[in-house]
């Protein structure tokens, strides 16, 4: 992989994971454009990933600041609930990473053609959570963290979108729109670095994680990732307030019809 790639891989990633259109999905119709493939794909899947979560971190920080200083008030107040909250909506996908690792990474490798019919799928969601007009809640309660849990398990199929998936569903449950963007956003944080720490881990015993890439790639990527990550985070939060994101669904619409049909002619 060379910087370039690199360059243009990680703006997409940092773009896409908060723009409702899988990040998943482009990374890996991105990837068969410039013919990456393999170990080298995901090694570098990861490192922009975790970019992208440093990029929560820094835009979202005065609500993290929040969380934190209620949190060690250690009484049972809002940020607690709020913590219990992400903790609760962890659930879904720690099962799916502790026991179908591996059948997600075959999925992963698997070709374009399901990244094509994820991303009809995301256009549904989408299209289906801007057309319904739920009473808006003024709190994620448990059983919605829960349910946005499931979705986000759901997202770890290359083509579905993880933060459309999660803001779809919270909206059709009659959630209120800005504090579901900043859950969405804060809640994918723990899973990404849980999965970065097991490849640290890997490394450090001697597993191959990072194939052939370059030190520079790696470095360009991250960085791509995150300037490009915070730029979208803050506009994606705006996005979500204005109700704008039937306009995502006909744009994953679109690709999602085109990647199908450039897989089934080639």
């Amino acid at each position: 992989m060379s910087w370039f790639e690199a360059l243009v891989l990680g703006i997409v990633q940092g773009l896409t994971e908060y723009l409702p259109v899988s990040s998943s999905g482009h990374l890996a119709i991105g990837s068969a454009l410039f013919g990456i493939q393999g170990e080298e794909n995901l090694a570098f899947t990861i490192v922009v990933h975790v970019a992208t979560v440093l990029s929560t971190l820094v835009i979202l920080w005065k609500e993290i600041e929040w969380i934190f200083r209620g949190l060690f008030k250690f009484q049972m107040n809002a940020e607690t609930r709020y913590v219990i909250n992400i903790l609760i909506s962890m659930i879904p996908v720690g099962i799916v990473g502790l026991f179908f690792k591996d059948t997600v990474e075959d999925i992963f490798g698997s070709g374009l053609l399901i990244v094509g019919c994820m991303l009809l799928l995301t256009a549904a969601l989408l299209a289906f959570s801007y057309y319904a007009k739920p009473r808006q809640k003024e709190n994620i309660s448990m059983k919605d963290a829960f349910i946005i849990g499931l979705a986000q398990a759901c997202a770890v199929m290359p083509g579905l979108s993880r933060s459309g998936t999660t803001i779809a569903t919270g909206l059709l449950l009659g959630n209120n729109k800005a504090k579901l963007a900043q859950f969405s956003f804060l809640m994918v944080i723990p899973p990404i670095l849980g999965e970065a720490l097991l490849d640290v881990m890997k490394a450090m015993k001697g597993e191959a994680v990072a194939g052939d890439i370059p030190t520079l790639s790696l470095v360009v990527g991250f960085l791509a990732a995150f300037v490009s990550g915070c730029i979208a985070c803050k506009w994606m939060i705006n996005i979500v307030k204005k109700g704008k994101l039937i306009y995502f669904a006909i744009y994953c619409a679109i690709a999602g019809l085109i990647t199908i049909a450039c897989t089934l002619l080639k």
